[in-house]
């Protein structure tokens, strides 16, 4: 990846994301031209999938809920200068957690009084896998990209050992827990907008939403207003300026990673309480990995994030219609498409800020 060219803000949040996006939409149009479809009604397949109807909006909404979370998660570790890539691992373990705690509980707590701790509960445990390589890394000097490649694959193997021995519902083939009680279960959408008189569809989304949106303002007040968040900048942009001012970069890097992991295992408590209603494999389906790209894309900044996280909802949830509405855009393509989102808007990230450089300096220099 190049070093990033410095920008006026404005143009590094918004002109420059909208370059990759335009970039990625015009590949994915020649892609789309090449297997004899018409790219501008798949536009507008995709978008009217995401957007045109209130169980579309729902569907949009619940992706861009698991993507706030990883993309938080992935940016936190970043402002410390550490790529965590471990967040698909840390999401599974952080909704075992909750997993666990609502298993033990549901049967004698209702939902309004079980949330508060399979918060804390997928904090914990997707906290404490993101330490462990947070350790190796600040006082072994392994490399954070291997360990969390690692600590991801281990924590699918163990999933797949509990559910399959352990924790599976005895009599069913299928490694899957029993349900939770109903009562456990987190508030729909569909009857929130009903308590306030509102008739919305059936969807996935649920009081996750509103928990993600307060986990960005939180990290954005812990970031840029809190002593901790200071530390983790300076840790971040120079570590040598971090230990003159008094600044211990080893004990940030572990409480930094441990923190990545908490908002990684906030996946739990949508996916686990408030959509699943049981512990099952594979609840993540790659929100960790996708997580990176959102916080790329939103420059890792939490508005940025929950606007980036929306884009991949939408194309999570519309490229879904696209399958169904074209008999040459096959889920395979769909996939495509959303690949080359994520190229453009991730690992080429920085692609457009020399040339927008050289265009924002030739029009200074030109106005004199």
């Amino acid at each position: 990846m190049s070093q990033p060219v410095k920008l006026p803000p404005w143009i590094d949040i918004g002109v420059i994301p909208a370059l990759n996006i335009l970039a990625a939409l015009l590949v994915s149009a020649l892609v789309i031209l090449a297997v004899g479809e018409d790219p501008v009604k798949a536009l507008e397949v995709m978008l009217y999938g995401a957007f045109g109807y209130d169980e579309a909006i729902g569907y949009t909404l619940y992706y861009t809920t698991n993507f706030i979370f990883t993309g938080l998660a992935v940016a936190i570790a970043f402002h410390a200068g550490l790529f965590n890539i471990g967040g698909e691992g840390q999401a599974y373990i952080g909704g075992l957690g909750v997993g666990l705690l609502v298993l033990a509980l549901d049967g004698w707590l209702p939902w309004y009084a079980l949330l508060p701790l399979a918060i804390v509960a997928a904090a914990l445990f997707g906290g404490a896998w993101a330490a462990v390589p947070g350790w190796l890394q600040a006082y072994r000097g392994s490399h954070i990209v291997i360990t969390t490649i690692m600590f991801n694959f281990i924590a699918s193997a163990l999933m797949v050992h509990l559910m399959v021995n352990v924790l599976i519902k005895p009599g069913q083939m299928s490694p899957e827990s029993r349900e939770f009680a109903e009562s456990a279960w987190l508030p729909m959408a569909r009857q929130i907008a009903g308590a306030f008189g509102f008739d919305i569809s059936r969807s996935p989304l649920n009081l996750s939403f509103l928990i993600a949106l307060v986990a960005a303002v939180l990290v954005t007040i812990f970031i840029w207003r809190t002593r901790w968040g200071y530390a983790i900048r300076t840790v971040g942009r120079n570590e040598t300026a971090a230990i003159y001012a008094g600044i211990d970069p080893k004990k940030t890097v572990f409480w930094t990673m441990a923190l990545s992991g908490a908002l990684a295992g906030m996946v739990g408590i949508n996916e686990i309480m408030g959509v699943q209603h049981k512990l099952l494999l594979n609840f993540t389906a790659g929100y960790g990995f996708t997580g990176i790209a959102v916080s790329l894309m939103g420059r890792n900044h939490p508005i940025g994030i929950v606007l980036a996280s929306l884009l991949f909802g939408a194309l999570y949830q519309g490229g879904a219609e696209l399958d169904f509405e074209f008999e040459q855009i096959t889920r395979d393509m769909v996939v495509v498409i959303q690949g080359l989102i994520i190229l453009f808007s991730g690992a080429l990230a920085y692609m457009f800020n020399p040339m927008v450089a050289r265009l924002v300096g030739r029009l200074a220099a030109a106005k004199g």
